[in-house]
């Protein structure tokens, strides 16, 4: 569940906002009334173990389906470019 503070509550009360946060709350924290800072826990949103292999697989895939391409000639200037 996302909450809404004003930036003056989030000052305030830091300590308390982040023991929450780290117990996966989320906030957006308001100024003069307009959303300016969303604090969500550092895991929200990140995909899953499974999710990371199964993008990895896909990107493998997507590659080997590249076509091989010769670089051509490769001269030492070539690394100083």
């Amino acid at each position: 569940m996302e909450r809404t503070i004003t930036a003056t509550e989030a000052n305030r009360e830091f300590s308390r906002i982040f023991r929450e946060v780290a117990s996966g709350e989320s906030y957006v924290v308001t100024a003069h009334g307009k959303p300016l800072v969303r604090i969500t826990p550092a895991t929200a949103g990140e995909p899953t173990d499974d999710e990371r292999v199964a993008r990895l697989h896909a990107l493998v895939d997507d590659l080997a389906a590249l076509p091989a391409r010769a670089p051509g000639r490769i001269t030492r200037e070539h690394g100083y470019a």
